[in-house]
């Protein structure tokens, strides 16, 4: 599915004077807290990175609360509930979404003002219950870490959820859908294709929502060339933050990186459930993105390729550009064409 747009032969569409400013602020306390030596000064970026708490308070028709998994590290998640939904119907089977949050892997937490507002909208637009994941971070937690969290959250909501007090009894089990941005994006796919190592007893994943996944490679493609100078996304941000996640001495045809690259693990075999990719026109990982859509597809699996012509990386943080919406509607047509199945 493409939207219609004229990009043209420059780094980034004309955006609104705001969302450029904040682009360039995260981009500035990113760059200043990157270290030479892959270290991140999380003192410095927490000050660009407003945190929201949750709220048992309805906002926007949806309520939050946090859970903890573990709190030796850190691992714990906010639900997300639309009150509008499930307080005026007493039948209604909602779909779950695990989500992801993007940052590659080094950034940003579940309840950064970002990914809370977009969770938020997730949960009332779609609508959804919605579980959104923090886990650690690199450098202080690399590869297999951030995947290890991702399934220990899939085996709690297994196993552990419906002892929560608050947890829905709307939420539907067998219509789980995980989710992610950037890394989270990542995340998503390579936790689906661990979830297969699983025997789950109430959960089914019957769908992975990739958002502008964070993938890569050893070589400059096309359009990491052409687009230098895009908001949020640089090669040498990207390439730091590589080297910050994955083991010592690898390179970014790792597996975890290059995910159809010349070391992939072969995943033929692998049951993973049904795909979309979203790309933007002005995100340079574009062309790592539809590697891995036609990666999939060369696999037998079932994936959809949603691009955005004029989007940026992050898009979806900012309400003032349109795609957003775009975006919402296509998740939402995404989610009840699998649930139907």
């Amino acid at each position: 599915m493409a939207h219609t747009g004229n990009p043209r032969a420059r780094a980034s569409p004309d955006l609104p004077w705001k969302t450029r400013l904040l682009m360039s602020a995260l981009s500035f306390a990113v760059d200043v807290s990157c270290r030479r030596n892959i270290t991140f000064n999380r003192n410095f970026f927490n000050l660009f990175d407003i945190k929201c708490s949750a709220s048992n308070q309805p906002k926007n028709g949806v309520k939050s609360s946090d859970f903890v998994i573990d709190g030796s590290r850190n691992l714990w998640f906010r639900l997300y509930t639309p009150t509008n939904v499930t307080e005026t119907a007493t039948t209604i089977s909602l779909p779950v979404i695990v989500y992801f949050h993007g940052g590659g892997f080094v950034l940003l937490a579940a309840n950064s003002k970002g990914f809370d507002d977009y969770c938020r909208r997730l949960a009332g637009e779609i609508p959804a219950v919605v579980i959104s994941v923090n886990y650690r971070l690199a450098p202080e937690h690399r590869y297999p870490c951030q995947y290890e969290d991702g399934i220990d959250v899939l085996k709690f909501i297994d196993n552990e959820i419906s002892k929560i007090e608050d947890f829905p009894a709307c939420a539907d089990l067998k219509r789980c859908f995980v989710a992610g941005d950037s890394a989270g994006g990542n995340l998503a796919h390579n936790v689906a294709v661990r979830a297969n190592e699983c025997n789950f007893s109430k959960l089914k994943l019957i769908g992975v929502i990739a958002i502008q996944p964070f993938f890569g490679g050893e070589e400059r493609t096309e359009s990491e060339t052409r687009l230098v100078g895009a908001p949020l996304v640089s090669m040498e941000r990207t390439d730091w933050m590589w080297k910050a996640f994955l083991p010592e001495g690898s390179n970014r045809n790792h597996p975890a990186t290059n995910a159809f690259g010349p070391n992939a693990v072969d995943i033929s075999g692998v049951n993973i459930p049904a795909t979309i990719v979203v790309v933007g026109g002005f995100d340079p990982l574009q062309d790592w993105q539809k590697r891995h859509y036609e990666g999939l597809k060369k696999c037998g699996k079932e994936a959809y390729l949603i691009e955005y012509p004029n989007a940026v990386h992050g898009f979806y943080f900012f309400p003032e550009l349109p795609e957003g919406s775009l975006l919402i509607n296509d998740v939402k047509e995404f989610i009840q064409n699998q649930s139907a199945k």
